[in-house]
């Protein structure tokens, strides 16, 4: 397009930074238990709900009985907090972002909520997507996590929405009608599961669901840091550790709890027990790093040691098959009656191979 003056106008500058994809970026869930999906594309259908950028929409059916879904964000958003672009949980442990940025600490992603910096922060990220080092690899490990995750996929979240005509007794569509025609149980208007908001789940605050999620985390960690009965117990165990860790690393953390009297680190179960001389300061150490013990890059499990230390010890030599020697060998007294009966030498080889073919022989 061309002025009175032939100076060209340039239409697409707008459009600049405008997001074009083939595949969405999504959890097993909101794809649905039908491996046969169809999707309806839409280029640039609609901005994104967090950086209000035009994006590829995509639309579908999530499931056999699953309502039809489509995406909310766009996939540098998605990238940036490593979340589905439709429900926006995170895509490793099906999380809200609110809790596991809570254990990312000071290396979790945030990004400005003023509209000016919102544009400017997008833009840098887009162009700079695969250069940037983000930390969700790091949780990768974290035991706390891994309880309350949701590995495998919920497809009851994909149920369609209850018909607002069916309630009221106007639906006439019946078995054509998209909506659920069911009551649903347990249905509290004052819930606050039921005023959740996209961009505060997006942003990970004010979260209801992670609230929830918290609370049951907090459960955990009750169960897990309580001392164990036996008051002789002053040792903590440390797992997930790698072998370039020293003693001299646990020495560093756990001296300021109390004294310790032995650090065991076995590399071949990538674990460590830190003993300590007195109890109160075991306590004070796992309640203290629980949830947030990070060494050198690495979360770490923290939890009593339960077993006694005949248990312990024996733990050690797991797997190396050393047995107790018998008092009486069987080949020594099969050999004594032989030389009784006989009188004669007896030829050790042959008395083994009796013994097999006896052993065979009964087992047949």
């Amino acid at each position: 397009m061309a002025t009175e003056r032939g100076l060209q106008i340039r239409t697409a500058i707008n459009k600049q930074g405008w997001e074009d994809a083939e595949f969405p970026i999504l959890c097993e869930t909101c794809l649905g238990d039908n491996p046969y999906v169809r999707m309806m594309k839409e280029k640039h259908g609609q901005e994104c709900k967090i950086c209000t950028r035009p994006f590829t929409v995509f639309r579908w059916k999530a499931g056999t009985k699953g309502r039809f879904k489509k995406t909310e964000i766009c996939q540098t958003c998605a990238k940036l907090k490593n979340v589905c672009q439709t429900c926006i949980f995170d895509l490793q442990y099906g999380l809200p972002v609110e809790v596991r940025d809570k254990f990312l600490a000071e290396q979790a992603v945030h990004m400005p909520t003023q509209q000016s910096n919102k544009d400017y922060f997008t833009h840098l990220a887009n162009n700079n997507l695969d250069q940037l080092s983000l930390p969700y690899d790091q949780t990768v490990g974290n035991t706390i996590l891994e309880k309350v995750a949701r590995l495998k996929p919920y497809y009851e979240r994909n149920k369609a929405r209850i018909c607002s005509f069916w309630v009221k007794g106007n639906c006439t569509r019946g078995d054509l009608c998209p909506y659920s025609h069911e009551k649903r149980e347990n249905q509290d208007e004052d819930d606050p599961l039921n005023k959740q908001n996209l961009k505060d789940r997006f942003h990970g605050k004010n979260d209801p669901l992670a609230q929830k999620v918290m609370n049951k985390i907090q459960n955990h960690k009750e169960n897990d840091i309580k001392p164990p009965a036996d008051p002789t117990i002053t040792s903590l165990y440390i797992g997930n550790i790698t072998p370039d860790f020293t003693e001299q690393d646990f020495h560093q953390i756990f001296v300021k709890y109390g004294p310790i009297q032995s650090i065991k680190i076995i590399s071949q179960k990538s674990c460590a027990f830190v003993n300590f001389i007195a109890r109160k300061a075991a306590e004070e150490a796992i309640k203290d790093l629980y949830g947030n013990f990070n060494v050198k890059g690495i979360q770490l499990s923290i939890s009593w040691s339960r077993a006694g230390k005949n248990q312990q010890q024996q733990s050690e030599f797991q797997g190396y098959n050393i047995q107790p020697p018998q008092e009486n060998p069987p080949q020594k007294s099969q050999t004594e009656k032989q030389i009784n009966k006989l009188g004669g030498i007896v030829n050790y080889s042959d008395d083994e191979d009796n013994e097999d073919n006896e052993e065979q022989g009964g087992q047949n």
